[in-house]
């Protein structure tokens, strides 16, 4: 097997880990880094060849996009508190701890290199998060903090990261400088991501095609983290600043085909990029295991000791920065979205896992310094790295939903439908305000009228049933039973008219794009 099938072997997994999973009541994601140890010790399968320098720009971009596309900045903006004290101030204090440790224990380890072992197990991976906790049916106010803490954390860890790498690099270490460095990265990520987020805004205005519109949302995350930095800024807060720009600007409520296709197209990318990142993580187990020839015991000790800082260091925070927020949130008038039981934040604790960005910064480790030494236990900080990810990858991933379950920590679901209902009630009074609107230009018969009046209750009654319930008074009950009926017919008369068109498909001198531009126009009125 060479590298290319190796790729398409990953890429059959991702599709096929989704329904798997759903079966067994088991995140996606664990399950691609099941199967990536699964390759990595099969003799048949040939190591990863990809260069560390290219698993971050190459896999991230999609990533965080996709993520972004579920949030919105106003999202961040209610959790601003929650996200800085994990997505900031705690990637700092684990950096710290796990340094602390980490010098301590191995011998002959400088500071500077511990500092960037720490640095890069520090950030809960933002993919692992989202696609783990996600499925578990958890209150909203913990995905919207887990999302906001793995969308941001890596930003704080790239940095003190790439600052710890010079520092053994150069054999040099500035506090001033790498502060300094710190803040210009960000400035730098902001205002590139600003104006691209702007220029593509523009640009798909000018493309017009949803095609054309789609593909373009594909590149722009590419482009906007390799720009920020060539230009010495953070490339994953680029991407986040331009995703929550487009996300919030470049919506047009009546360009149906561009959101129907984007949420598709969006769907299928997540999905086959975080199983390849995933079964990746998996595969490298080639070089865990190469690393601990004959040192099993020592590495596994030292791995063992940091993964305990790591999952401690997290809880101890957790319990009095929750207290905090909650303390501060008795404050406010604005109703933010924190953990609200000790079991929310037992939770919270144990979603912590590692994942791509903590591979791909351990990859990224230079192999010499500046004078042509060999970068100081290198080896020992990527199988300890990579402990660090299984441990909390794997364990916490497999147990999560036993945890969640065994706690009794689930959405309000009450209160959820009650929120879709209030929507669609707000949609049909829309829908009602614009015919009374229209009514009073335009002369209607009648029955075109009442006809018109029944799809603005229509519109309410597909999104919630329930609103039904708010009808009673202008005999509902009718009108549902008219409703389904007309949607029944209607449903058939479609399907009709979609299997003759797509019969045209196979017929002499049919043009097929012809046949697929018709029959995308019967897909998208089915839905309506």
């Amino acid at each position: 097997m060479d590298q290319l099938a190796l790729l398409f072997v990953l890429l059959l997994g991702a599709l096929v880990s989704v329904p798997v999973g759903d079966r067994l009541g088991l995140p996606a994601p664990v399950l691609m880094t099941l199967f990536g140890i699964v390759l990595a010790v099969a003799d048949f399968v040939p190591n990863v060849n990809i260069p560390p320098e290219l698993i971050l720009p190459g896999l991230l971009p999609p990533l965080l996009y996709a993520a972004v596309r579920r949030t919105s900045w106003r999202q961040f903006a209610a959790n601003k508190r929650p996200i800085f004290l994990l997505a900031v101030a705690l990637v700092f204090v684990t950096t710290l701890c796990v340094a602390a440790v980490a010098s301590a224990i191995v011998p002959g380890l400088p500071i500077a290199a511990a500092v960037a072992l720490g640095a890069l197990v520090a950030p809960p991976d933002p993919v692992a998060a989202t696609a783990v906790a996600g499925q578990l049916g958890l209150p909203r106010r913990l995905v919207s903090i887990l999302e906001g803490e793995g969308l941001f954390n890596d930003v704080t860890a790239i940095v003190l990261y790439h600052v710890a790498i010079a520092a053994v690099i150069s054999g040099t270490f500035s506090p001033w400088r790498a502060g300094l460095d710190f803040l210009l990265s960000a400035v730098v990520a902001v205002a590139v991501g600003l104006a691209l987020g702007w220029g593509a805004n523009k640009l798909m205005d000018v493309l017009g095609d949803a095609t054309l519109q789609i593909g373009l949302t594909l590149l722009v995350p590419y482009v906007s983290y390799v720009v920020a930095e060539e230009l010495h800024g953070s490339g994953v807060l680029a991407v986040l600043t331009t995703a929550l720009f487009i996300a919030e600007y470049a919506t047009d409520a009546d360009d149906v085909m561009t959101r129907l296709a984007g949420y598709t197209f969006w769907d299928i990318v997540d999905t086959l990029v975080t199983g390849v990142a995933f079964g990746l993580i998996g595969l490298e187990l080639h070089n865990a295991i190469r690393t601990a020839s004959g040192r099993w015991g020592e590495l596994l000790g030292w791995a063992a000791a940091v993964v305990g800082v790591v999952v401690v260091v997290r809880l101890l925070w957790l319990l009095p920065a929750t207290w905090l927020t909650k303390r501060l949130h008795a404050r406010r008038d604005y109703d933010e979205e924190i953990p609200t039981s000790w079991r929310e934040t037992v939770v919270m604790w144990w979603s912590g896992m590692r994942g791509v960005a903590s591979v791909a910064l351990a990859l990224a480790i230079p192999l010499n310094t500046d004078d042509g030494s060999a970068f100081p236990d290198r080896d020992v900080i990527v199988f300890i790295a990579f402990g660090v990810i299984m441990a909390t990858l794997v364990l916490q991933g497999l147990t999560l939903p036993w945890l969640v379950k065994r706690l009794g920590v689930r959405a309000d679901t009450e209160h959820e439908k009650e929120i879709e209902k209030d929507l669609a009630l707000r949609a049909a009074k829309a829908a009602r305000r614009r015919l009374r609107e229209i009514e009073q230009v335009e002369e209607l018969p009648e029955e075109l009228s009442e006809q018109m009046l029944r799809r603005a209750f229509e519109i309410g009654f597909r999104i919630s049933p329930d609103v039904a319930e708010d009808e009673r008074r202008e005999g509902h009950d009718k009108r549902v039973r008219r409703l389904k009926r007309v949607r029944r017919i209607q449903s058939e008369m479609l399907s009709a008219a979609r299997h003759e068109v797509l019969s045209a498909r196979s017929e002499p001198g049919a043009d097929p794009e012809i046949v697929d531009r018709v029959l995308r126009h019967l897909d998208v009125r089915s839905l309506r």
